[in-house]
């Protein structure tokens, strides 16, 4: 039998914890090691929808991309995420930045959702990890199209009018990472959580800006996550779970 131990183990040695962001909060994050895992639940966040799910099918695991808890907690109560965890028996592993910079991680997956070509790490200015690849996609408003049409969702994008060849990408919130675009010399950034000073200054500098939403651009980590720990542990069911709540018109 496999506890909630052996999951984590598996998933510390492929997203090592330490690789995470200093500001991170990774690893089991609530729960106990020793229960033994017959069901368990992937997902992008660990809301009450998700927990609700992992009791409906007897989950004793929810394995998330974004830390359930963030920043410290100066209450739990009855109803609240935590609390029904607790309560219900369900530990709760989140990788998190060391799962957006892994191979295979989460924007190594965004590129390949997207189906960039020459993907290659790229060390940020601020040392964190992202992608540089290639599109072959060369219109702003095509690969716009192109990229709603692969995500889902929503995309948006301030275009500069430059042919697009090199990009960079950030899963989630990259808009930071604009003048790394700019001193690199690259066309274009994919990432999400884009400000709208960060379009204008990305046009005035000659970069075309996509936001293909924070959800979109990450919940692809899901089912390869899902389908990698299913050939890991055999011995346990594992069921995606879509959660986003986040709606537009």
């Amino acid at each position: 039998m496999m506890t909630v131990n052996n999951v984590l183990e598996y998933l510390k040695e492929k997203y090592p914890l330490d690789t995470a962001c200093d500001f991170d909060n990774v690893g089991l994050l609530v729960g106990d090691g020793n229960v033994t895992v017959n069901k368990a639940v992937v997902c992008l966040d660990c809301d009450i929808n998700a927990v609700n799910y992992a009791k409906s099918i007897g989950a004793e695991l929810i394995i998330t991309h974004h830390p359930v808890i963030f920043s410290g907690l100066k209450s739990i109560l009855a109803g609240g995420v935590v609390y029904e965890l607790v309560k219900s028996d369900i530990s709760v592993i989140s990788m998190h930045t060391n799962l957006d910079i892994a191979c295979c991680g989460v924007t190594e997956r965004l590129c390949e959702a997207i189906g960039l070509t020459n993907v290659k790490e790229f060390i940020a200015h601020d040392g964190f990890l992202i992608r540089e690849a290639e599109s072959s996609i060369t219109s702003a408003d095509k690969l716009a199209q192109h990229i709603k049409a692969s995500l889902g969702g929503a995309v948006k994008y301030a275009d500069s009018g430059r042919k697009i060849h090199r990009v960079l990408v950030c899963s989630g919130s990259g808009g930071n990472y604009l003048g790394d675009v700019i001193a690199g010399g690259y066309d274009a950034l994919i990432s999400a959580d884009i400000k709208h000073n960060v379009f204008i200054d990305a046009v005035n500098s000659g970069v075309t800006v996509f936001d293909a939403g924070h959800y979109t651009s990450e919940n692809i980590i899901v089912k390869p996550l899902c389908n990698e720990l299913k050939v890991a542990f055999s011995g346990i069911e594992f069921s995606e779970f879509n959660n986003d709540k986040i709606k537009s018109i």
